[in-house]
């Protein structure tokens, strides 16, 4: 493995993503284009969930699991009709109990990619420290308090061999690697080369420019998209979209580079038709199939 690098990062532009074609499904079969595993929410935060399955689905993936707290399973069955909705235990706070971790596991290992963390709330990190040893086979994606617990365990996921996807803010960067936000902010790409080292995992630092690096020290930039992005929900469609493309078969880079543009293209149609403020998360993935299209074509 090289060492993390300060090599100034490539541009994510449509001619790189060309380069990297997404997969496409020959027969037709939905199973072909994979099978995405989404563990999140709470009683107080079902709609996580319900906005990163659906950029899923809109990136590609051609099955759809939910795992969610018990309490919230009918509501986000209702809003996401596509998706076989599991019920897990729960605390007393609505969250997902750590007790889930063995079925969480179960239902990853008949997976092509899992999603863990989309709304997740109350004591996630135990949830966590219980089910990183058990995750295997599939590739994973975590997301907001779902990575936290890397802070105190940097190799906890070494096993998975690069078939890690981290994607912090700045925030939540700056408490899974000790640093303030400021420093995340003035030193993006190298703490970014850095954490992807160490952590052996894809990591997008997101920001108004959101830097992607691998864990060889491989770095790239995308500074697309506009202020309207830094919304409610937000990244929880970006984690799907890319959850959605590791699914189709994407490696970890592609995917996550991928994501980033996609999303933040989405942003800027969004901000031209309604207004560089106040378009919703919810309606982010509706951009994402025709965007797959133009960006793709030659």
């Amino acid at each position: 493995m090289r060492r993390a690098t300060r090599n100034k990062p490539r541009l994510i532009t449509r001619a790189l993503l060309r380069g990297w074609p997404l997969p496409v499904a020959a027969d037709g079969d939905k199973e072909s284009r994979g099978r995405v595993l989404i563990v999140g929410g709470a009683a107080a935060m079902p709609g996580a969930v319900i906005l990163a399955a659906t950029a899923a689905l809109r990136a590609g993936a051609g099955k759809l699991q939910i795992a969610t707290p018990a309490s919230a399973r009918g509501l986000v069955a209702a809003a996401v009709p596509e998706a076989c909705v599991f019920a897990l235990p729960e605390a007393k706070d609505g969250a997902i109990s750590p007790r889930a971790a063995k079925e969480i596991a179960a239902r990853a290992e008949r997976s092509d990619a899992v999603l863990v963390g989309p709304g997740m709330m109350g004591d996630v990190g135990a949830l966590m420290r219980a089910l990183a040893g058990k995750l295997k086979d599939a590739t994973v994606l975590l997301d907001a308090e779902a990575m936290m617990f890397l802070a105190d365990d940097p190799t906890a996921l070494h096993h998975l061999r690069g078939r890690l996807v981290l994607t912090p803010h700045a925030g939540e960067f700056a408490s899974l690697r000790g640093v303030s936000k400021d420093e995340a902010l003035a030193d993006a790409h190298r703490l970014a080369c850095t954490a992807a080292a160490d952590l052996r995992a894809v990591v997008v630092l997101k920001g108004a420019e959101s830097f992607v690096v691998t864990p060889e020290g491989d770095g790239y930039v995308n500074r697309d998209g506009n202020v309207g992005l830094a919304t409610s929900g937000s990244g929880d469609t970006l984690a799907g979209i890319i959850v959605g493309l590791l699914a189709r078969g994407c490696e970890p880079l592609p995917a996550t580079a991928w994501g980033v543009h996609l999303h933040a293209c989405a942003g800027d149609n969004l901000a031209r038709r309604i207004g560089p403020i106040g378009y919703l998360a919810r309606e982010i993935p509706d951009e994402i199939p025709a965007l797959m299209r133009r960006v793709g074509a030659r």
